[in-house]
């Protein structure tokens, strides 16, 4: 298949099973809680920002984020059916993803492993100070 057969929507949203079988035709299902259905529905939910990428019914991408479309959006997850990497589809789900998003808004993520020289590629900057905790780990 050739990425201009995909289409790109931000009204349709794919189904747990949808996303999970993505996951797992990308790279990160080693990442994701993939045999946690009640995890993938809720993190489908509550994201505000959804950017799927269909080869006629079938899920081949998606970008998952979570913004204020103002100043900020988190891209949580950009999943690319491995037999489509390296074919544009990334790049369109992040464009289309841009698109949505006000004139001052920024793109923040944080690299899988196997992505981090990608984004570099694409414009982004890597930003030295970020930060995590679990939601469950004690604060000092």
């Amino acid at each position: 298949m050739i990425e201009s057969s995909v289409e790109y929507r931000t009204d349709h949203r794919p189904s747990v099973a949808e996303f999970a079988n993505l996951l797992r035709r990308s790279t990160l299902a080693e990442r994701r809680p993939v045999d946690d259905p009640v995890a993938l529905a809720a993190m489908l939910e509550h994201a505000n920002l959804v950017v799927t990428a269909w080869d006629g019914a079938r899920l081949v991408g998606v970008a998952r984020s979570l913004t204020d479309f103002a100043y900020c959006c988190y891209l949580s997850d950009l999943a690319v059916d491995a037999t489509l990497q390296r074919g544009g589809v990334g790049r369109a789900l992040i464009a289309a993803t841009q698109a949505a998003l006000g004139p001052r808004a920024k793109l923040i993520l944080l690299a899988a492993p196997v992505a981090v020289d990608y984004y570099p590629r694409l414009g982004f900057d890597r930003h030295p100070s970020a930060w995590w905790i679990g939601s469950r780990d004690p604060l000092r």
